[in-house]
């Protein structure tokens, strides 16, 4: 068990990361597909992955180890995964991958587990040759990681991105209506199914156990599509970074997925529109009208405009919260969209 121990001054400092780490769902879905539909135990990933994210898998041509090269290394058998490939505060994949190749030597001999070098024994189970060196900063090393994670990044993981992204937004929405409408206590509560919110400390499930005190630096909560279970970064200079599982609704009509719109475009379409049906479907998970408006690339005029009109079918709901609202769907829209 992994035991979080908040101050009153974190709980104060709990903030929702606006995008999920392009790098470490790199990493984690380099996991997946060398390993697809097994449940990991380390680092609290004790869980199946998602429906859609196995789908990917089964989408992937050829085998995901050649392409990552180098990067299939960092990807350990116990599930393991360095803490410089968790990048949360970069823009893009870019920005976290330039990161992720300057980290200091110290550093990544820790990360990487070579006891001579770090004076600690984490890290990988077995460092090979190529470890040692990206470790003693061989630059040879360094821009073998840079490129096979390049590649496959663009090869298996960036066709997914726009997905990636847009359910980011439908869960940051989810986690910050829970956070308006109930407080700290319920985000954490809600969090995941198997943790457990004990004030003032977070249990996750995990097959090791330690305490991490977060020192009145706050949680930063980062989403993540091919994460199965928590992984936790303690940063000394910054708030600890949390990375759980998104949202996933049972896997039903994602923003970005096929759906009933996208497989019948006609039905709702002549019914409602296409701009407006499209609205309906992303509303499938709730809303604010900003991440609305993002998932249908749409103005936030728009966004509301189209969201009061399905309002005033009785297909939507819309909840305000001081000066946020959430969007979602009733049961009326609910069977519309299902009965297509």
């Amino acid at each position: 068990m992994i035991r979080l121990h908040f101050t009153a001054a974190d709980l104060g400092r709990i903030t929702l990361a606006p995008a999920a780490d392009a790098l470490s769902e790199t990493a984690l879905s380099l996991r997946l597909s060398l390993r697809p539909g097994r449940a990991r135990q380390s680092r609290g990933q004790l869980h199946r992955p998602r429906p859609a994210a196995r789908r990917w898998h089964r989408s992937l041509r050829g085998g995901a180890g050649a392409r990552a090269g180098v990067l299939a290394e960092l990807v350990a058998e116990d599930g393991y995964v360095p803490d410089f490939l968790l990048q949360p505060s970069a823009h893009d994949f870019a920005d976290a991958l330039a990161a992720a190749a300057s980290t200091p030597v110290e550093r990544l001999a820790r990360d990487l587990g070579i006891p001579e070098v770090s004076g600690w024994n984490g890290g990988l189970a077995r460092p090979g040759r190529w470890a040692h060196e990206l470790a003693q900063g061989s630059p040879a090393a360094s821009r073998a990681l840079r490129d096979d994670t390049r590649r496959y990044f663009e090869t298996s993981v960036e066709p997914l991105w726009p997905r990636i992204r847009r359910d980011t937004l439908t869960d940051r929405a989810l986690r910050a209506e829970m956070l308006l409408r109930g407080g700290v206590d319920a985000l954490l509560t809600t969090l995941g199914t198997t943790w457990r919110w004990q004030p003032p400390t977070l249990h996750l499930p995990s097959s090791s156990g330690y305490d991490v005190p977060l020192c009145g630096r706050g949680l930063l909560l980062v989403p993540s599509w091919f994460a199965t279970g928590p992984m936790v970064m303690y940063r000394p200079e910054a708030a600890t970074v949390l990375v759980y599982p998104m949202y996933d609704a049972d896997d039903t009509v994602h923003a970005g997925a096929a759906g009933p719109v996208e497989d019948r475009p006609e039905a709702l379409a002549a019914l409602l529109g296409r701009t407006r049906a499209q609205v309906l479907a992303l509303l499938s998970s709730p809303a604010t009208t900003t991440a609305l408006a993002e998932r249908a690339s749409v103005s936030l005029a728009a966004a509301s405009g189209h969201a009061s009109v399905l309002r005033g079918a009785g297909l939507v709901d819309t909840v305000r919260t001081g000066t946020a609202v959430l969007h979602s769907l009733t049961p009326l829209g609910r069977s519309l969209l299902a009965g297509i």
